[in-house]
C-alpha cells in the first residue's frame, strides 16, 4: 500500500462564514464523518485534520513573512487526509466520495514518497 495526501481546497473552508443554518452545516459535517468512518473501516484512512484559516508564508529564508498562504478563496487549503491506496488511480477513486464537492471545492491528490536519509 502506498500513502497519499488529500488536500482539500475551497469548498467548506471558503463557505465557513456563509453558513447560515447550523442544521445544514451539521448535516454536511455528518457526511464528512460518515465518509471518513467508511475509509477507516476499510483501512484506507491513516490520519488527517482540518486546518484553521490562519497562516503565514515564509519566503527568502525568513526575510519575507506574509499573512495567509493563499491568493484566492478557491485556493484555500481547508484540511488534509492521509490515505492508503494501491496506486494513484485508487486514491483518485476514493477522493470522488468526498463531501467537499457539494460546495464546489476540490481535492488535490498527492502521493507521499519515502525520504530515506
Amino acid at each position: 500500500m502506498k500513502e497519499f495526501m488529500f488536500l482539500f481546497r475551497g469548498g467548506d473552508a471558503r463557505r465557513l462564514q456563509e453558513q447560515k443554518s447550523p442544521e445544514a452545516w451539521q448535516q454536511h459535517m455528518m457526511k464528512w464523518k460518515a465518509w471518513m468512518e467508511s475509509l477507516g473501516k476499510k483501512g484506507q484512512l491513516a490520519g488527517g485534520q482540518p486546518l484553521t484559516m490562519n497562516g503565514k508564508v515564509v519566503r527568502e529564508s525568513g526575510k519575507q513573512i506574509t499573512d495567509g498562504p493563499f491568493a484566492e478563496g478557491k485556493e484555500v487549503v481547508g484540511g488534509y487526509l492521509l490515505i492508503k491506496a494501491a496506486d494513484l488511480d485508487e486514491a483518485v477513486a476514493i477522493s470522488k466520495g468526498c463531501p467537499i464537492f457539494e460546495h464546489d471545492g476540490f481535492v488535490e491528490v498527492r502521493e507521499i514518497t519515502q525520504l530515506n536519509m
